[in-house]
């Protein structure tokens, strides 16, 4: 009987408590469980889209008609600017892998030029996503002649751009998906932005180099990746099918 307590206590038994089973620590296995919640809150958001889109295929806008303009050019280049967006946000996420790698190796020096240019394009991909939110809300010179509803009758109206109750490419419910996913990923990009600065300005500190690893990093580049990846589907899904 004795013995058999002394197996249930001893602190090498898998079931002594006081570990993580997996070997991974807390913050990391947390970060992790909001990041399976959050992939569901857009996968939810992704696939009401799809069933809109599907249900009115014949009155849906084309993205590729939509998205057209680009910076000082005043000709159409259909979703050249969205790409941008989406390759900018790709190489934020190629810098943090990169400031997550010099963390491993405790370079401090590394660890700061990559999470630097990390903040730099994730705020370039943020003041993008305003630029086009700008250019969709304001519209285009000729506008579009739309049915609207005014005083419970529906007349036809001349529409300039887009917003939660009018569209002037299309179905006012795709302005509403787009304001409410672009602008739910934007807030996300947003938030880690500012989170990735916080950082920063711990590693120039020196927090993470008395502690002796940069775990803080790695954790937060979960965070970075996961909304890199959520961009792609958005991407795929509002802009490409």
């Amino acid at each position: 009987m004795s013995s058999h307590a002394v197996a249930e206590t001893d602190s090498s038994s898998p079931w002594s408590g006081g570990k993580s089973p997996f070997g991974v620590s807390y913050g990391k296995l947390f970060m992790w469980f909001f990041l399976v919640s959050d992939a569901l809150t857009f996968s939810g958001l992704l696939v009401a889209y799809a069933f809109m889109r599907h249900k009115h295929p014949e009155v849906w806008p084309n993205p590729a008609d939509v998205f057209t303009h680009f910076p000082f050019y005043h000709g159409h280049i259909p979703l050249a600017y969205v790409g941008l967006m989406t390759l900018i946000l790709i190489m934020s996420s190629v810098t943090m892998v990169l400031a997550v790698e010099a963390g491993h190796r405790n370079d401090k020096k590394k660890v700061t030029i990559w999470l630097f240019l990390t903040i730099i394009g994730g705020a370039m991909f943020v003041g993008s996503q305003a630029w086009e939110w700008y250019h969709f809300i304001v519209g285009t010179p000729h506008g579009a002649l739309r049915s609207v509803n005014v005083d419970g009758t529906w007349v036809k109206q001349t529409i300039y751009g887009a917003n939660m109750t009018v569209n002037e490419y299309g179905l006012p419910v795709f302005a509403n998906f787009f304001f409410f996913i672009t602008g739910f990923h934007g807030f996300h990009v947003f938030s880690g932005v500012i989170i990735n600065l916080v950082i920063f300005i711990n590693v120039v500190r020196g927090t993470y180099e008395r502690r002796g690893h940069y775990e803080m990093i790695e954790k937060t580049g979960l965070y970075w990746h996961f909304v890199d990846l959520v961009w792609v589907f958005v991407f795929t899904f509002f802009y490409l099918l």
